[in-house]
């Protein structure tokens, strides 16, 4: 991934995300656990990688093994590396188990949490381009609950004071610490080792060095946001600040669409995925979702419901109402729905008509093919232009293995069909009503199974009179024939 943002110097990212999480209540590692279907920690990685990065270490400890093999399966061509802290003696101690990853670098080490999601590369840019060499994000919060507080002599930061080891008037500071930090490489390598832990908490402060470079002279500075902007900052410790979270990144996700020409008819009943693309000009009604690496063309219009899973969605194709699509791939002008569902593998070509309750599952539609209604069609070819009738089914299972149903280019298939795999159907061939195919039909040809109708006149009239004469010569109390 690369960065349309200027740069002066190297650019080096430590996240820290060795911690469990304990105020989940999970088993799962905190930083694993989903906003806009994408773990946390992936969120840091890809603002690292948007400000132009050259290397990313993340620091790890519970659950290393899954955070790892999930992010290099995630961002498997970007500079990330890891470190493990196996025992968590605080901040500054998991970016010293990071500094081998970044020996020899010079320039600007990044420090980020691995549970901040909604923070922006243009934070990040605007951070790293302040002079000094340590710079400071901070919040300004009317109830600044538990943040270390910026405390400042003569208007510049002069120490962050963690909240335990604060005094009543330190407390009483609305400025504080956000947890990311730009540092000079040289300043951070030289300092880094030397910091004590004689606070409350017995930890490896980061903080500190603040404190250090503001002695040196060596220049702090801080950018500090506060109102909406803000709460762009927050980490998430539980899952009610998981749920802000997300809620602040559909918000975002919604906004950044809706200026790029996309329709929403209610914004706050759509939901998103993070890797999500919807082209201009396309109308998206409430309660959609499109999840998963889904792209949705130009001049479509999505109804009510609709759920969207991996799936790709050429122009102007119209999706009726609750349509479910998973791994599969619509074309351009196609109709579907409503209350269709594409299962993984179905693909559709230009203007493909898919009627109420058709299900696919491993499907190939050329253009203009129609299935309308009431239909089963999986592991199967349908030909340009063929026409399944409604109940049609293939039955493309054996019990054992799946077989493969192809119906040729302007074919019919008539009602309430069953196609038995494999089997093959030719080019404009015709499948009558109620026929179960078990043997290839050649081109051109009619397949029909159906027997005589029989037709016996009279028959309601003589079973209404036999009824009657019956009930004549039962006597009372006999309940022969009764129920």
């Amino acid at each position: 991934m690369s960065s349309n943002l200027t740069q002066s110097r190297p650019r080096a990212v430590v996240i820290m995300a060795a911690g469990l999480g304990t105020r989940m209540r999970s088993s799962l590692i905190k930083v694993m656990h989903p906003v806009a279907g994408r773990p946390l920690v992936d969120f840091p990685v890809r603002a690292a990688l948007a400000v132009g990065a050259q290397r990313v270490v993340v620091v790890l400890g519970h659950q290393r093994e899954r955070v790892e093999a999930h992010l290099r399966a995630a961002f498997p061509a970007a500079p990330v590396a890891f470190a493990t802290q196996a025992e968590q003696l605080g901040t500054a101690h998991a970016v010293l188990c990071a500094m081998p990853q970044l020996e020899g670098f010079e320039g600007d080490i990044v420090v980020l949490s691995g549970d901040v999601p909604n923070l922006s590369a243009e934070s990040l840019e605007a951070l790293i381009a302040l002079p000094g060499a340590v710079r400071v994000l901070g919040m300004r919060l009317e109830e600044p609950a538990q943040y270390g507080r910026f405390v400042r002599e003569a208007g510049k930061l002069v120490r962050i004071r963690e909240f335990k080891d604060c005094a009543p008037e330190e407390r009483a500071i609305r400025d504080v610490n956000a947890g990311v930090y730009a540092i000079d490489a040289g300043f951070l390598r030289d300092t880094l080792g030397r910091l004590g832990r004689d606070n409350a908490q017995g930890e490896y402060y980061l903080t500190d060095l603040v404190e250090r470079a503001a002695q040196a002279g060596l220049g702090v500075s801080t950018l500090t946001v506060e109102g909406d902007a803000a709460l762009d900052l927050n980490g998430v410790n539980d899952r009610a600040e998981l749920a802000a979270a997300e809620a602040r990144m559909q918000a975002r996700l919604r906004r950044s669409f809706m200026r790029a020409g996309v329709t929403f008819v209610d914004p706050a009943r759509s939901w998103l995925h993070a890797d999500v693309e919807i082209g201009e000009d396309t109308v998206i009604e409430p309660d959609v979702a499109l999840l998963g690496a889904t792209r949705v063309g130009r001049e479509c219009y999505i109804e009510q419901g609709t759920r969207l899973s991996n799936t790709e969605v050429a122009d102007r194709v119209t999706l009726h109402a609750y349509t479910v699509a998973e791994s599969s791939h619509i074309g351009v002008e196609c109709t579907v729905g409503p209350f269709a569902r594409l299962r993984e593998g179905t693909r559709f070509g230009r203007g493909v008509k898919i009627g109420n309750f058709v299900e696919t599952k491993q499907a190939v539609f050329g253009d203009g093919a129609k299935a309308s209604h009431l239909s089963y069609l999986g592991d199967a070819e349908i030909g340009p232009r063929a026409n399944i009738g409604a109940g049609t089914i293939t039955c493309n299972y054996d019990g054992v293995h799946k077989h493969r149903t192809r119906v040729g280019a302007g074919a019919f298939i008539g009602s309430d069909s069953q196609l038995v795999a494999p089997v093959s159907i030719g080019d404009g061939a015709y499948v009558g009503a109620g026929t179960t195919v078990t043997h290839d039909v050649p081109a051109g040809a009619l397949a029909l199974t159906r027997s005589p109708t029989k037709v016996v006149e009279g028959w309601v009239e003589r079973k209404r009179l036999a009824r009657e004469a019956e009930a004549k010569h039962k006597t009372p109390g006999d309940t022969r024939g009764g129920r």
